[in-house]
């Protein structure tokens, strides 16, 4: 009997594999890395253009992407940088000018360490670019930001408040930083829900990685996080009626059978119509933008739920409302 299972579960993914689309319309979860951020991270690490990611989008056959910026990686509180504030602004720019390049197929995103003092100041100044408005990306490990501590959330919910004012979308990565091993679970997603969604409400608001980081969802306060968000979402609390999630990075090639039918059930959960597509920056182990939905198409998922995943587009992406 369990034999018969197994052969009826993988004869339905291969049913919903061939009749999955051939690619999602957008990315949402592309990085671009300027030489200067490149030689930041040191090690070899190689710029990332406009040009490369375009060219990976055409192997995929994806229509659009999002180029969010990496200049909250100046603002880390472990690095001391020299004209901190001027780098992150120059860093912006230069993403704005990458995206620029494409402008039917890419939009830029601004991003900073939401901590700083210059961080208001900053997402003022995107909010009157015309290439750097419809949203930021805040990246809460890099920046070490701490849901358990008031004051950081009060911070966090300044920013969370003037984007939605100024009409402008965030991407958050939610998880908290793994190397310094702060509080991250299923209270930081509470105070997440309860405090900073509300503040908010007008915009979409993007929860990067399932709420983990990747490569794979092998983390167990992810998934109690997720399973918050993904419960409220379902129940319909009107605090996540622009709360989206995106997929970026959780799914390899070949996950564990108990991994996959997790995130399947998160995907449920949360709805197929609020997940979307996205792949992370073109660099190391990341499965670039085709393999990546060749993962996500492998996933016990059903041919509807694929379509439905590979058809949305959120609103910070769409061009003359298409």
């Amino acid at each position: 009997m369990k034999r018969l299972l197994l052969l009826a579960a993988a004869l339905a993914v291969a049913a919903a594999v061939s009749a999955a689309p051939a690619a999602p319309r957008a990315d949402h979860h592309q990085h671009v890395f300027s030489p200067a951020v490149a030689e930041l991270f040191g090690g070899g690490f190689k710029p990332i253009t406009a040009r490369d990611v375009i060219a990976l989008l055409d192997e995929a056959r994806i229509e659009r992407a999002v180029l969010l910026s990496a200049a909250y990686s100046y603002g880390r509180p472990s690095r001391s940088v020299p004209d901190e504030y001027a780098k992150v602004r120059a860093e912006n720019d230069w993403v704005a000018a990458e995206a620029a390049r494409y402008p039917r197929r890419l939009v830029a995103f601004c991003g900073f360490n939401p901590l700083k003092d210059y961080a208001l100041r900053e997402l003022e100044r995107c909010a009157r670019d015309p290439n750097l408005r419809r949203g930021i990306k805040l990246h809460i490990g890099n920046s070490d930001v701490r849901l358990d501590d008031a004051e950081h959330v009060a911070k966090l919910g300044r920013i969370f408040q003037a984007a939605n004012e100024r009409g402008m979308a965030i991407v958050v990565h939610l998880r908290a930083s793994i190397s310094l091993k702060r509080p991250y679970g299923a209270d930081e997603a509470r105070i997440f829900l309860e405090k900073l969604l509300p503040l908010a409400p007008r915009v979409p608001v993007q929860v990067a990685h399932l709420a983990g980081s990747g490569p794979g969802y092998e983390d167990p306060p992810a998934r109690a996080v997720m399973s918050v968000l993904a419960d409220a979402m379902a129940r319909g609390d009107p605090r996540t009626r622009n709360l989206w999630v995106d997929l970026a990075t959780i799914v390899s090639r070949e996950p564990p059978p108990e991994t996959a039918a997790l995130i399947v059930r998160l995907i449920r959960q949360a709805g197929p119509s609020r997940v979307l597509y996205g792949t992370d920056a073109a660099a190391g182990n990341n499965l670039r933008p085709r393999e990546a939905w060749e993962a996500i198409v492998r996933l016990p998922l059903t041919a509807e739920e694929l379509a439905r995943i590979a058809a949305n587009v959120a609103p910070y992406l769409l061009f003359d409302g298409q």
